[in-house]
């Protein structure tokens, strides 16, 4: 009888390191045939964008992600699942977003990450602000069509 997995949520400012978190969540596990990353990262809006400013709601944020990774882990066969997102002022090329998922086997992997980054877009209580190169106000960035389409698929 397999354990059941709990996934690990954090929110923070700090920069992550991809390969470190992996290794952490792989460590001395000879059940994982697949790992899945995604991140996301600050693009520069054709050189345009100084930085994205993310804000989000303490604890609810934590409490939303985690409330969605825990139904990707009751929906797929996944041996471990980790989701981080960083707040404050991230320049471009800075990573915002990590989601890594670990599984027997490669499809439950790919779908139980996709699932957390469809969700964790639409619906983690975040709020982007633009700050421009040129030093004009930004904007607060609106939510994407694309991603509500994108986890309407679930």
């Amino acid at each position: 009888m397999t354990m059941p997995v709990d996934p690990v949520v954090r929110i923070q400012a700090e920069d992550f390191d991809l390969a470190e978190e992996v290794a952490k969540l792989t460590a001395g596990r000879g059940d994982i045939g697949a790992v899945v990353t995604f991140s996301g990262l600050c693009r520069d809006e054709a050189g345009t964008l100084a930085a994205l400013e993310l804000e989000h709601y303490p604890g609810m944020a934590e409490a939303e992600i985690l409330r969605i990774a825990r139904q990707a882990v009751e929906r797929w066969p996944l041996s471990g699942l980790l989701a981080i997102h960083r707040h404050g002022r991230i320049g471009p090329g800075g990573n915002i977003v990590l989601v890594v998922a670990t599984s027997a086997h490669r499809q439950a992997a790919f779908e139980g990450a996709s699932f957390l980054m469809d969700f964790l877009k639409t619906r983690a209580p975040f709020w982007k602000k633009e700050h421009r190169a040129d030093g004009t106000e930004g904007q607060w960035v609106d939510a994407r069509d694309a991603d509500d389409r994108a986890a309407s698929r679930w």
